[in-house]
């Protein structure tokens, strides 16, 4: 332990959390995505996962297995005073479909929450879905918004964060939702949680080869950029030029990319 501490005496505080991390916490986390041989995606409407990592998806899809979770019917997503919620349900779920066959997505799973009334009373039993999907699909990273992110004023995508964080935690915990072993299902650990719609990436990812793949996907969801396509090609681009330059890339995207084991009780996680 001396040696250890003589070792850390003149590093910062990040440079140790980094050493943390890297050395001992987590040493695959650089090639974590390309070590993973699953990958589940968390959506609290359709298109969540499209816009927040639709190019990760993209880009590891033709070697990894990809899932996506959409929490929500998306019935509330519109500015039509004229269209039925049911009715843009419907709309949705068939734009999520086709956009994540563009981008390689092997199997959706609804779990058809109201768009735009999750609360947290729903929060626990969103959470254990989630434990139940893990399980079957067993991935090895699970992508979802981040719920700290600031300002984020959507109800759905906090409780829905907060939810798939504690669902990688208690997955690999047999006493949580034990009717999954019932139906032959064990625990299953998730080693990463990432969270896209961060404000404190740790993790970027070249998609420049992918951009457009992502971009075709977008452009399915048509009752939600329809009429501002040309303004979310710009935005999206302009952010993936952003995120691109941080690691050399002419478009990237990025993420906060969190061990599980640090999603409870670690004071440093938001340094990492």
């Amino acid at each position: 332990m001396i040696n250890v501490l003589n070792v850390l005496k003149d590093k910062s505080d990040e440079e140790i959390y980094q050493l943390l991390l890297k050395n001992y916490i987590a040493p695959d986390f650089e090639r974590a995505f390309e070590e993973s041989k699953v990958i589940l995606c968390v959506s609290p409407h359709p298109d969540d996962c499209d816009v927040g990592a639709g190019g990760l998806i993209a880009k590891y899809s033709s070697n990894v297995e990809t899932y996506y979770v959409i929490v929500t019917d998306g019935s509330k997503g519109t500015k039509r005073k004229d269209l039925d919620p049911h009715k843009l349900a419907i709309i949705r779920k068939k734009e999520q479909e086709e956009a994540a066959r563009i981008l390689g997505v092997k199997k959706l799973f609804w779990l058809n929450y109201i768009d735009g009334e999750v609360n947290y009373q729903d929060y626990n039993r969103i959470m254990l879905d989630l434990v139940r999907i893990y399980r079957l699909v067993k991935p090895d990273i699970v992508l979802s918004p981040d719920p700290s992110l600031p300002y984020e004023a959507h109800l759905d995508h906090i409780i829905v964060g907060k939810a798939a964080s504690s669902a990688a935690i208690f997955s690999g915990m047999p006493l949580f939702n034990k009717v999954d072993q019932a139906s032959g299902l064990e625990p299953h650990r998730v080693k990463y949680v990432g969270y896209y719609y961060t404000s404190k990436p740790n993790y970027y990812v070249d998609i420049t080869s992918v951009i457009d793949r992502k971009l075709e996907a977008l452009k399915k969801h048509e009752s939600q950029f329809g009429d501002t396509w040309n303004y979310i090609e710009t935005f999206i681009r302009i952010l993936s030029f952003i995120y691109g330059r941080k690691i050399g890339a002419e478009y990237g995207e990025a993420i906060k990319l969190v061990p599980t084991f640090l999603l409870h009780a670690i004071p440093f996680t938001e340094h990492i």
